[in-house]
């Protein structure tokens, strides 16, 4: 398979663990970036961009990199906060009238953002469909009632949290999220990622090859947690995307938990200003003390969701020993299903930037591994 791009040659072992990744390890398409320093150090490409295998994966492909953009969503209120137009602190209600049902009046955006509400999940059945409008979905979080105490546990709003964090961002800005991030970070940056992508843009977009699936048994239907997990993932059907995710209504509606696009070298552009105290090349995307703030641990531990350990700071996935994003201990960033990834290591200054069109292993994921342990083997 050829692989397209740049590598600088300290860098080859990168470039032989990606290519791995399309003679060893299924990889259908893809592709990764990495910066050292805030220099581009790597920028590969290959494969296809659609599922029959007859289109070329291109330099400017974009791909849905699901979870990816819950990092977009915190660093978009974490500005706020900065500009003095948030209160990690406060009720959510106090931005948010209707939030204040249900027993969450005192549910905090810092609960938010850390998995610590106890919204992951929406009780009310709804139809196919319902995560494309943004309304019917905030309007069945202002009625849901918490899973739990919140402040008390942690779990992954897996869908969830984009809606939560893009409506306390709404609120306070005036700006929806996918519009936020398009103005206040991805502009600025020169970053080519999106939540909600223009029809314009769509040519540029890899279909998803994602695998069939078999019904799943909801078990013990009298467990509330049991309950709260399948409705996490599938209420409403196709919420993290599956029969949606190559559909132009998908592609342009603001899911912003699990439909952001974007391709690796944009990625690894965000995560070089945060490997470099939140500014590269004189555009600053956070101040390197709401940084601090943003990756110091919230939440650790079993997660009632995932059923794993995790660790949260504000938005973004800390490194861990279960789940490492390298060897260092502040390495922070986030995964998204199939095992796309941005993160980055302030102890060496590399960021990090991988993104596919494959529904691969979740948790651990070899494609992703395999050129992170080449560029560690490297610097």
């Amino acid at each position: 398979m050829p692989i397209n791009g740049i590598c600088d040659p300290k860098f080859e072992a990168v470039r032989e663990a990606f290519a791995a990744n399309f003679a060893q390890r299924g990889e259908p398409g893809a592709s990764v970036a990495i910066s050292i320093g805030g220099r581009p150090v790597v920028d590969l490409w290959g494969g296809y961009a659609d599922i029959a295998q007859t289109r070329a994966w291109q330099r400017d492909t974009l791909v849905n990199f699901f979870s990816v953009s819950k990092a977009l969503c915190a660093i978009s209120a974490c500005k706020l906060v900065e500009r003095g137009l948030l209160d990690l602190d406060a009720p959510v209600a106090e931005l948010w009238p209707e939030f204040a049902q249900a027993g969450k009046e005192a549910i905090t955006p810092r609960q938010v953002l850390s998995h610590q509400a106890g919204l992951p999940a929406i009780a009310e059945p709804l139809p196919d469909g319902a995560a494309l409008n943004w309304q019917t979905i905030i309007h069945a979080l202002e009625k849901q009632t918490p899973w739990w105490t919140p402040g008390t546990a942690h779990g992954y709003h897996v869908n969830t949290f984009g809606f939560l964090v893009g409506e306390i961002v709404r609120r306070a800005s005036g700006m929806s999220i996918g519009q936020f991030v398009r103005e206040e970070i991805a502009r600025p940056l020169g970053a080519d990622f999106y939540i909600g992508v223009p029809a314009a843009e769509h040519h540029r977009i890899a279909e998803y090859c994602w695998p069939g699936t078999s019904p799943i048994e909801l078990g013990d239907a009298s467990d509330p947690l049991t309950t709260m997990r399948w409705n996490a993932y599938f209420n409403p059907p196709g919420f993290s995307g599956a029969h949606w995710v190559n559909r132009a209504q998908w592609r342009e509606a603001e899911v912003p938990s699990t439909n952001g696009h974007g391709n690796a070298r944009s990625v690894a552009r965000l995560y070089s200003a945060l490997a470099h105290g939140g500014a590269i090349d004189g555009v600053r995307i956070l101040s390197e003390s709401m940084l601090r703030e943003a990756t110091t641990e919230h939440s650790h531990g079993e997660d009632l969701v995932s059923q794993r350990p995790a660790r949260f700071g504000i938005g973004f996935q800390l490194t861990q020993v279960e789940r490492p994003l390298g060897p260092n201990p502040r390495a922070f960033g986030h995964f998204g299903a199939g095992g796309s990834l941005g993160f980055c290591d302030p102890d060496t200054g590399m960021a990090f930037g991988y993104v596919t069109n494959d529904m691969g292993p979740r948790w651990q994921n070899p494609r992703n591994r395999a050129p992170i342990g080449a560029v560690y083997s490297s610097i």
